[in-house]
């Protein structure tokens, strides 16, 4: 017999067919939810600490891991040229599906500063009636010797 592979078209799901993008944005809300957190009351940023870029501000972390990388924070840092933040670069804006974004990115490495429990989500890969991409992370607050 002869074997052969047949190349499938893959579609998406959401975004440009072959493609596959993914971000991190905080949830409003409970697990139910599917709605991203607004950017200025998300506690989740207040609460980590980059340790890949360390000069990177809480609002950098979450614009960077929000477009999925296009750009590389709110504004320009050490490791964050102008032209890659959201502030200041002349491209084209993000389009709304990430189909735009880099298929994949450094990112960061977080730290978490605090205990608290935080839902999130994939904004691309996300539709209410039938797929989405969401989790949460507890974090605890270390034990102490006597509760060793």
């Amino acid at each position: 017999k002869q074997w052969y592979q047949r190349r499938v078209a893959i579609t998406a799901g959401e975004g440009t067919d072959q493609t596959d993008r993914n971000n991190f944005v905080q949830m409003a809300g409970d697990m139910d939810t599917s709605y991203p957190e607004v950017l200025g009351a998300a506690d989740f940023w207040n609460s980590v600490e980059s340790l890949t870029d360390p000069e990177a501000a809480p609002l950098d972390i979450a614009v960077s891991l929000a477009s999925a990388g296009y750009y590389c924070g709110q504004t320009a840092h050490g490791t964050c040229p102008a032209g890659d933040s959201l502030e200041g670069n002349n491209r084209d804006a993000l389009q709304g599906q990430l189909n735009n974004a880099p298929a994949s990115y450094f990112g960061h490495v977080l730290k978490m500063k605090g205990a608290g429990t935080y839902n999130y989500m994939c904004t691309r890969n996300n539709n209410f009636t039938n797929r989405s991409q969401k989790g949460y992370l507890v974090v605890k607050a270390p034990e102490t010797d006597a509760e060793m």
